[in-house]
């Protein structure tokens, strides 16, 4: 019987939970990839054919991302994936400078050599990324970059407040198609944050992630208060 017609059917207490983990990881890990266009309806059908899993399981997912602020849900217009006010974006774009300035910090005090070499790898992929104008690729590696700070700060009450921000969806409805990718100076931003890191110092891995965090704001669409589903772009 396929998943998505055995809504009434109770599954395991165990299996159904860890089931549920995994549908709410995996929609969640989809809806900050950036992949979804804010405003895209989410059907349960759709989604619990995709997960595999039943409808109330599906339901209970939507619900917690909803709590969490990833989607919204209003009558007769169902669940669709979060927008933006320019307010909004802004106001998480400011908590991501200070929280992952601090991050960047801490890691400088705290990252193990292991945790700097993988640093220094992914900015090799980077360069590389950039070099093939490999614009994916480039994106995904200054992903594992941002973690691989975060996970070498080794401070999880800041880590934790970090990964409730939202700041991958509104960089998806902000972000300028019209502009080159990667920015100009990312790479070099990136270097600056390794070197402070490598060089244990705190003080300039702060500042170095601060100037990076702020020139990607700046170069988003957001003083006009445009965004890419204004333009009508995919």
């Amino acid at each position: 019987m396929d998943s998505s017609e055995y809504d009434d059917v109770a599954e395991p207490g165990r299996n159904s939970q860890t089931r549920q983990h995994q549908a709410y990881e995996g929609l969640r890990s989809l809806l900050l990839s950036g992949s979804i266009e804010p405003g895209t309806r989410l059907t349960e059908a759709d989604l619990t054919r995709m997960f595999n899993v039943s409808r109330s399981t599906m339901r209970a997912v939507l619900v917690k991302l909803a709590q969490e602020g990833f989607v919204t849900s209003e009558v007769n217009r169902g669940v669709r994936t979060r927008r933006f006010s320019v307010e909004e974006a802004l106001d998480i774009l400011e908590a991501r400078e200070t929280l992952e300035s601090a991050l960047a910090g801490k890691a400088a005090e705290r990252a193990t050599e292991e945790e700097i070499d993988a640093l220094r790898r992914i900015l090799d992929e980077m360069a590389d990324c950039k070099a093939r104008g490999d614009q994916t690729a480039y994106s995904q590696c200054n992903r594992r970059f941002h973690q691989q700070v975060k996970e070498a700060a080794h401070q999880r009450t800041l880590a934790k407040a970090y990964d409730t921000l939202l700041y991958p969806l509104v960089m998806r409805q902000y972000r300028n198609l019209s502009a080159r990718h990667p920015r100009g100076g990312s790479l070099e931003e990136h270097q600056a944050i390794l070197m402070a890191i490598v060089t244990r110092n705190p003080e300039a891995a702060i500042a170095a992630m601060r100037h990076h965090v702020a020139s990607a704001r700046r170069a988003l669409l957001l003083q006009a208060g445009e965004s890419t589903d204004d333009q009508g772009s995919t």
